[in-house]
């Protein structure tokens, strides 16, 4: 016979159920020079999305840009106006800065609760086993579409792991709620192929951040590890005084062709970096 499920203590959190890594999908590259074009203005607010010009700019085929779109509709990045029709949400500095900055509490708050719980072994050799990919990425001195996929793949895994960890169903669904909302996601990696040397350099910080967070957690240091986690939600759109234009010569992107900057800036975001 099963055994019935225990009542939960009144005002105790629900235990967390296991929790699966979100899924990837091909094309990860194509969906982070989306983002960018979309938070440069090329393509404004309440303009359509079509497959086959949007392929033909970045020198893709249909496929990835169909699963792009797919995602950035789900990210709230896209809206549906009909049938078979996708817009560019309007999105404000607000809603885009206010997301980031949720996602960063939430994430840190999972982060400071896990310092304080203290990783258990199988926790620690998957973010040892994030930050050994980091290494490798970087490793070879140069972003192409590969490394950005394995990076964002890396990436989902180190951030998905410290709040599963936790084992806390509320802040997971809270981030999973705040994830719909535009650049708010951990994945939302934002990629400029016209500045492709400090998009490396983002990179590079980030992986010096992923590694002093994974320190305080070794430490147990749970203030210090909130606050790093706090900070590191902001690499995306923060860091560009920090990298600059020409940190890394050597980085280089091939086979990348954008449209040409003639569409109206989008009013309603702001290029903060990347």
């Amino acid at each position: 016979m099963s055994r019935p499920p225990e009542a939960v203590r009144p005002g105790a959190e629900p235990a967390a159920a296991p929790l699966a890594p979100p899924a990837r999908t091909p094309g990860t590259s194509v969906v982070a020079a989306l983002r960018q074009l979309i938070l440069d203005g090329r393509f404004a607010a309440g303009e359509r999305m079509a497959e086959i010009p949007v392929a033909q700019a970045l020198g893709v085929s249909r496929t990835p840009v169909r699963l792009a779109f797919r995602s950035l509709e789900q990210e709230g990045l896209l809206q549906r106006v009909g049938p078979r029709s996708l817009v560019v949400r309007q999105v404000s500095d607000d809603d885009l800065l206010s997301g980031i900055e949720v996602r960063g509490v939430l994430e840190g708050l999972a982060t400071r609760r896990l310092a304080e719980r203290g990783l258990d072994a199988a926790t620690l050799a998957t973010l040892q086993a994030c930050l050994d990919e980091g290494d490798a990425v970087l490793a070879a001195g140069r972003l192409d579409e590969e490394h950005i996929d394995r990076w964002s793949a890396l990436n989902l895994r180190f951030h998905h792991t410290i709040v599963a960890a936790t084992g806390s169903r509320v802040i997971a669904e809270a981030i999973g709620r705040n994830n719909h909302l535009p650049f708010a996601s951990a994945d939302s990696i934002v990629i400029d192929r016209q500045a492709i040397e400090r998009e490396y350099e983002k990179l590079r910080l980030a992986q010096v951040q992923h590694r002093l967070i994974v320190d305080a957690l070794q430490r147990r240091e749970s203030a210090r590890a909130e606050m790093l986690m706090r900070e590191h939600a902001y690499i995306g759109f923060r860091y560009a005084i920090v990298c600059g234009p020409t940190a890394t010569p050597n980085a280089t992107l091939s086979n990348a062709t954008m449209p040409d900057a003639t569409s109206p800036a989008n009013s309603t975001t702001k290029k903060e970096t990347t």
